[in-house]
Parts: C-alpha cells; sequence; structure tokens
C-alpha cells in the first residue's frame, strides 16, 4: 500500500496552484530517471516515493526512464536491479518505461537544429583544454578558437562524428551560449562526445552520445513530464535545459529541485558505493552492510518501512542529513507488528539442570507476537540440558547484573526459575564451558503456582532439539557518523568500520525455524529483528541482524511529542 503524503510541501503547493490554473491542461505527469550506472540507493527511494507517490495523489502518471547515456559505464545488469527495486518499493510504472536512448534519432534532430541557427559548434579542443578554457567562478572562461566555424563546416563535422571518422576524444559537440556566464554550466557545455562503445540497446549503431545535460530535458519533453522533480545538486543546471528547450521551442516541463536524502554512517554517492564494491570492501551491490536497496532488502528491510521513512523525512529546500536511528526506528515500529519471535542463541553456553529428569521433554506454550494475538501460539520443547546465551552468565557479576551468576536466580522466559549451583571449566583455557543448575518446579511460567519473582528473565534453546545457524549480526559500516570526518591525509575509507561484518557459525536456535526460507524476517527474543539470507542451503540456515532492539530514535520522538 502506497502511503498518503498528507504533510504538504512546496512541491505540492507548486501543483497545486498549477492545477487551479489549468497550466498544462490539468495535467501531473513525472517520472523517475535514473541513470543505469550502478544500483539504485535508499536516497533514491525518496525521489522514487516522491514522484511516485505525487503522481497517484493527483491522479497523474510517473514513467521510468533509464538516463543511459553513457554506454562505458552502463550495465543491463544495472536496468534488471533498478525495476526489480522500484517493483519492490510499491510502485508500477505500467507500460511506461522509456529510455533516453529511445530519443537519440529525435536529439541527433535537436542537435543539427540549434547548428542551423548558429547555437552550437564542432570544437576540437581537448577535454583538458575545454577546462582550462572555461575559467573559474571568479573569473570568464574564454573562447574556443572553433567557436567562429561556419554552420556548413559545423554540420559536416557533426555529420563525420556521427559516421565514426574520428576517434575517440577527437571533437565535441559544444553549444554556444556564454563563456563569461557567471554560472558555468553556460559555458559552451558539452552536448556529444565521441565515444566507441557499444549501447546496451542501440548496440554499435553509434559512436556519438549525447551528454546528460543535453538529453535529460529535451528527454522531459519528448515525454510530455510537466513537473521534472530533481535533487539541488541540478538547481545550477536548470538554466543550461531552459536554453536548450527555448532554443529549440519545444514543450517546456518544469524543474523543481528539492534537497537529496544524507545519511548519518552511509555514503550515498555513486562512485563511493562502486570503489567499495570493487575494492572488495564489502560483498557486492546487496552486500546487507550497503545502502543500496539491494543491500537492505536483502537485510531484511520492508518497503513499508522504506516508505514510512520517506514520508517522514519529508522534503525540503535545504540540504541536511537525517540521523540513521529514524530510519532503523520506522524499521522497528514495522517488524514489530509483524515478526513472530522466537528464542535463539548465539553465543552458546551449555547448561545442565540437576534436578529435572534426565528422558523428559516438556512442551511450553509461547507467544508468536504479543503485538498481533491473532499471530497465535506455538510451542518449544523444555529439557534438562539447555543452551544461554554466553553473555547471560557472570562468574564474578558486577552490582547491578540481575542475570545468571553462582548462587543466583533468573526465569527462563516461558519456563521455570533456576539457580546456578556450580561452574565447569575447560582444564586447558579455564574457560567456563558448562553450567549446574536446580529448577523449581513450582515456577513454570502460567501456572497458578509461578508468581514468585526474580530480577531477570533470559531465552534459551534446548539443546538436543535446537537447530544449528550461522548468524551475521551486522554493525554499521562506518565507524563515524560522517564518514569525511577525517584526519588530514586520510580520505572517506579511513572510516569503514572493521566490524561491521561478523560471523557467528555455531549458534542455536529453536525448533521451529527448521526449514526457514530466505527472505523471512523475524525477532529474536531480546537479540533483535533477523532476516533469513538467501546464502541458506539445504544444510545451512543463515540469519541477518536486520536490526537491534535498541531504539534511541523513539527517546527522542516521544521527548519530542512532550516538549
Amino acid at each position: 500500500m502506497i502511503p498518503n503524503y498528507t504533510p504538504t510541501n512546496f512541491i505540492r503547493n507548486i501543483i497545486e496552484e498549477d492545477l487551479k490554473s489549468n497550466k498544462n491542461g490539468g495535467r501531473v505527469h513525472t517520472r523517475f530517471p535514473p541513470e543505469p550506472n550502478g544500483y539504485l540507493h535508499i536516497g533514491h527511494a525518496k525521489s522514487i516515493c516522491l514522484n511516485f507517490g505525487l503522481a497517484a495523489e493527483y491522479g497523474g502518471l510517473c514513467n521510468l526512464r533509464f538516463d543511459d547515456t553513457n554506454p562505458s559505464k552502463e550495465d543491463v545488469e544495472y536496468v534488471e536491479s533498478i525495476r526489480a527495486d522500484v517493483r519492490w518499493l510499491g510502485f508500477d510504472w505500467q507500460d511506461r518505461e522509456y529510455y533516453a536512448s529511445d530519443y537519440f534519432d529525435r536529439l541527433y534532430e535537436y542537435a543539427v537544429q540549434l547548428i542551423k541557427a548558429d547555437k552550437a559548434y564542432v570544437c576540437d579542443l581537448s577535454a583538458d583544454e575545454i577546462r582550462e578554457y572555461r575559467g573559474t567562478l571568479t573569473e570568464p572562461g574564454k573562447d574556443s578558437p572553433y567557436r567562429t566555424r561556419s554552420v556548413e563546416e559545423n554540420l559536416d563535422l557533426f555529420e563525420r562524428m556521427k559516421a565514426g571518422e574520428f576517434p575517440d576524444g577527437a571533437r565535441t559537440l559544444r553549444a554556444k551560449i556564454d563563456m563569461a556566464s557567471p554560472n558555468l554550466n553556460m559555458r559552451d557545455p558539452v552536448m556529444y562526445r565521441i565515444l566507441p562503445a557499444s549501447h546496451h540497446r542501440t548496440g554499435d549503431k553509434w559512436c556519438i552520445y549525447p551528454t546528460y545535460d543535453f538529453a535529460h530535458g529535451q528527454s522531459d519533453s519528448i515525454e510530455g513530464i510537466t513537473h521534472s522533480i530533481c535533487t539541488l545538486e541540478f538547481e545550477d543546471h536548470r538554466p543550461l535545459y531552459d536554453w536548450f528547450l527555448d532554443e529549440l521551442n519545444i514543450f517546456h516541463p518544469q524543474q523543481i529541485e528539492f534537497a537529496r536524502l544524507n545519511l548519518t554512517y552511509t555514503v550515498l554517492s555513486k562512485r563511493r558505493l562502486l570503489a567499495l564494491v570493487e575494492e572488495g570492501h564489502v560483498g557486492g551491490w546487496d552486500d546487507p552492510r550497503m545502502p543500496t536497496l539491494a543491500g537492505i532488502r536483502r537485510r531484511g528491510y520492508t518497503p513499508e518501512a522504506i516508505r514510512n521513512f520517506c514520508e517522514r523525512i519529508g522534503v525540503a529546500k535545504r540540504n541536511s542529513t537525517v540521523d540513521i536511528a529514524m530510519l532503523e526506528h520506522c524499521l522497528r515500529e514495522d517488524l514489530n507488528k509483524r515478526a513472530p519471535r522466537f528464542m535463539a542463541v548465539l553465543r552458546p553456553l551449555r547448561v545442565v539442570i540437576d534436578n529435572y529428569p534426565e528422558n523428559r521433554v516438556e512442551e511450553l506454550e509461547a507467544v508468536n507476537n504479543p503485538e498481533d494475538p491473532g499471530m497465535g501460539t506455538r510451542k518449544i520443547p523444555f529439557s534438562r540440558v539447555l543452551y544461554i546465551d554466553r553473555e547471560d552468565f557472570r562468574e564474578d557479576p558486577p552490582k547491578e547484573f540481575f542475570r545468571l551468576a553462582p548462587g543466583s536466580e533468573v526465569r527462563l522466559r516461558y519456563a521455570y526459575i533456576i539457580k546456578c549451583a556450580d561452574v565447569v571449566k575447560d582444564a586447558k583455557t579455564g574457560e567456563v564451558s558448562e553450567i549446574r543448575c536446580t529448577y523449581d518446579p513450582d515456577t513454570r511460567s502460567g501456572s497458578a503456582k509461578s508468581s514468585r519473582k526474580v530480577k531477570a528473565t533470559i531465552h534459551w534453546v534446548s539443546a538436543v532439539h535446537s537447530i544449528e545457524a550461522e548468524v551475521r549480526p551486522y554493525d554499521h559500516l562506518f565507524l563515524k557518523p560522517d564518514p569525511d570526518d577525517v584526519e588530514e591525509g586520510a580520505d572517506w575509507r579511513s572510516n569503514l568500520n572493521p566490524h561491521s561484518l561478523e560471523t557467528l557459525k555455531s549458534c542455536r536456535l529453536e525448533p521451529n525455524l527448521a526449514g526457514a526460507t530466505p527472505g523471512m524476517r523475524c525477532q529474536f527474543e531480546r537479540l533483535g529483528y533477523f532476516c533469513v539470507d538467501p546464502d541458506t542451503s539445504e544444510g545451512k540456515l543463515v540469519f541477518n541482524r536486520t536490526v537491534t532492539l535498541r531504539d534511541p530514535w523513539a527517546k527522542i520522538e516521544k521527548g519530542q511529542k512532550k516538549g
């Protein structure tokens, strides 16, 4: 279900004013225009939700358009991943899947039209020379020595560029605007470059390709887009897009810029994400530590949580950074309602209950989700030998430690109160290898005699009935909220968290999790929310930690409401 975008924002206000004045005949037509040169990330989710959400709210349409103008960096893999991500978020572009490459012939004609109007010329300067001639923010650029070529010569050279007569980088087609403009984007920008690369859709038909800046606005125009919604980095490009549309005298969409999403402990630059993959810092684009939609989907995030997060952060005109705790809070809110509960022991410590009958097995009743009584209950086996988490025992506990320790008592979740009577240690390492306990048979949970209280309840699994699993309790990929907060001479990589991936090989889970399949989400009681990883296979069960149970954002939000 797509969320209802009830909070107003400046983009909604613009659209509503356009509808009142019957601008564009009352149409609302948006688009989501990714470049197929990488996987989508959480920042793209904000744009997807905004474009598709606004179109749905106002009875309009939203296109999915791939701006595929640079075949040297694009791949069908990225196209397929983008389609999957948009669908996963809950949006449907129906039959409106388009590509900038659909318009290559038309864009070429537009370029010829500008040449004929003496608004574009073929330039022989190299890329480095173009940068040198461009000037700076405080100094104007200088004209290319090829700027005064005749229309006839430019038409001839551009046709020969298309025919493949010149090598890569030998010539470009540039717009003839103003080399003294205070906006550097208006200083005769490149419209076409020679790029002898095979395109994933057009093959080897073209050896010249339009730049993103030349193709973007015209593609919007061809599709009849009414509201071209972009992030703020395109604000300085808007005068250029307007210039092209006006000079070509074609339909003129309205471009509106909003602040992109920045998130703590995260990088959202495609260049950096690609570096993480290519340099082996992560296992791929879908590594659960990555902020890609493929990565967070694999980690166990739900589309509902992502949509709710995008709605809550809203739409602003100024860039800011959102605390990742807010994203995690939205996820917990969603999973708390839908995720079944199970017990799992990640770092097993053997417990033997000496006064419990050796061959006895009880079936105890456990609640599947206290937030949803309709999810019912399940049976979990209880026996003489159990596993508890090693962190729930201390041989020499600090003052405020209320879990199991020599001579102390705890309640086992859904079961009995036990008391630690003795500790067995490994003869070689001195590490505690087993705890000998006794239990109080009158304290079974739910029984009439179970009113005796203790200060702590811990989780457990029956040793003989439990199943083995590998669990990956992921942490943030970066050590600091701002990965660019580095010492002199270092770069953002120096803040990579060396402990972001931990693999626990011999975890023990309650038997109800046998047969769990990839994508299943659940809560391990007291430990957090987890998801079955695609690495799971017959005889090997793998879980990713999706998010912990700690929720600092809930406390912040509660305090704000009180204030």
